[in-house]
C-alpha cells in the first residue's frame, strides 16, 4: 500500500504500534505492515513519532511538490549502507560497460514506445499509415542506437539523447492523434504543462521518479550520479536515466484515462499563464490509477512480481552491475 497524504490539514501520527491518519473525515488506524511508502503533500504533516516508526519499519517517506515529484525524503540508515557500491558506481561511468547499459535503456524505451503504438487499433487508413510511418522511424532510431559505438558515454550521450528525443516527439504526436478532442496536445510540455494530457503525464512521471529514486537508494546506489544525463546540482540524474525504461507505464495509464475521459474540468485548474495544475480530485484519480497499475503482477525475465517490485529488482541488479564492472 502506498499511503498518500494530499489533503490540507491531514496528519499522520503514531498510535501504539500503528499509524493514525487524522483528517476532516475522521481517524483511521493503519498497520505499518500494510504500508510500502508514504507520500506527503504541502499542507499535510507527519509527527516525529510516526516518522520514527516509518524509519524503524524501513518505510520510504517522501515529501512531494505539486507535480508529484519528491523534494525530500526520510529513509532508514540501513538503506544503501555499502559504500563500495557507490565507489564502483563512479568507476562504472568511465567504462565501456556504461555505454552498453545506456544503449539497453534507450533501446528498451523505444521498443516500449513501438509496442504502445502497435496496441492502438484504428480503421482509419490515414491514421494507420501515420502510425506505421512513425514506428518505422522509431525503429530506425533504435537501430542507430544499437549500432552506436564508442568507449566513453560522455562522447556518445549527446547523440543518443538526440535520437531519443526525436523518437519521443514522433511517439507523442501519434498518441495525440487518438485522443478525444479536449485531450489533444501539440507537444510535450513540462514545468508547467499547457494541456490536460501533459498535466496528468507530468504528475504520473513524478510518482515514477519517486519510486525509482527510492529503489536506487535502497539498493545502495547514489541517485545523484548520472550516466546518460549530465550531472546537475541537486538533481537525481541517475533516476532520470533509469526511469526511461519505465516511462511507458505512466504513458499507458494516462493514455487510458484520457481515452475514457475520466478526468473532467473539476480535476484541474488553469492559471492565468495558461498552465494546467491538478486539483485534489484529479490527483486522487491519477494516484490511485498509477498505484493500481504498479501493483499488478507481471512476468519479466521469468519472474512474476508487481511492476513496482520489478523496479526494485532492477535497482539491485544495477548495483551488482556496478560491483562487477
Amino acid at each position: 500500500m502506498n499511503l498518500v497524504l494530499k489533503t490540507y490539514g491531514t496528519s499522520l501520527q503514531k498510535e501504539g504500534d500503528n499509524f493514525l491518519v487524522v483528517n476532516d473525515e475522521g481517524k483511521k488506524i493503519i498497520s505499518p505492515d500494510k504500508i510500502k511508502s508514504i507520500s506527503i503533500s504541502k499542507g499535510a504533516r507527519i509527527s516525529s513519532d510516526a516518522a520514527l516508526l516509518a524509519i524503524e519499519r524501513e518505510i520510504d517517506v517522501m515529501f512531494i511538490d505539486n507535480t508529484g515529484k519528491p523534494v525530500g525524503r526520510l529513509w532508514s540508515v540501513k538503506y544503501g549502507s555499502i559504500s563500495t557500491i557507490r565507489r564502483k558506481q563512479l568507476d562504472f561511468i568511465t567504462t565501456p560497460a556504461a555505454v552498453e547499459w545506456v544503449k539497453e535503456i534507450i533501446i528498451e524505451k523505444m521498443e516500449n514506445q513501438i509496442a504502445l503504438l502497435l496496441s492502438i487499433t484504428t480503421h482509419d487508413t490515414s491514421l494507420k499509415n501515420r502510425i506505421d510511418t512513425a514506428f518505422r522511424k522509431i525503429e530506425s532510431y533504435r537501430d542507430k542506437v544499437k549500432a552506436g559505438a564508442g568507449e566513453f558515454i560522455r562522447d556518445l550521450a549527446p547523440t543518443f539523447r538526440g535520437w531519443e528525443g526525436a523518437s519521443s516527439r514522433l511517439y507523442f504526436e501519434c498518441i495525440s492523434l487518438f485522443m478525444p478532442e479536449k485531450y489533444k496536445f501539440s507537444q510535450r510540455s513540462q514545468n508547467p504543462a499547457t494541456d490536460i494530457f501533459n498535466c496528468l503525464l507530468n504528475y504520473a512521471y513524478g510518482i515514477l521518479y519517486g519510486k525509482v529514486e527510492g529503489a536506487l537508494i535502497k539498493a545502495g546506489i547514489d541517485p545523484y550520479v548520472g550516466v546518460l544525463h549530465r550531472d546537475e546540482y541537486n538533481r537525481p540524474v541517475l533516476a532520470y536515466d533509469v526511469i526511461e525504461k519505465y516511462r511507458v507505464w505512466a504513458d499507458y495509464v494516462v493514455f487510458g484515462l484520457c481515452l475514457q475521459e475520466v478526468v473532467n474540468e473539476d480535476c484541474f485548474t488553469i492559471k492565468e499563464d495558461g498552465s494546467y495544475w491538478l486539483e485534489a480530485s484529479g490527483k486522487r484519480i491519477l494516484i490511485q490509477s498509477v498505484n493500481d497499475y504498479l501493483s499488478e503482477i507481471i512476468k519479466v525475465k521469468g519472474m512474476e512480481r508487481s511492476r513496482e517490485s520489478h523496479i526494485e529488482l532492477h535497482a539491485h541488479n544495477l548495483a551488482q552491475r556496478f560491483l562487477n564492472s
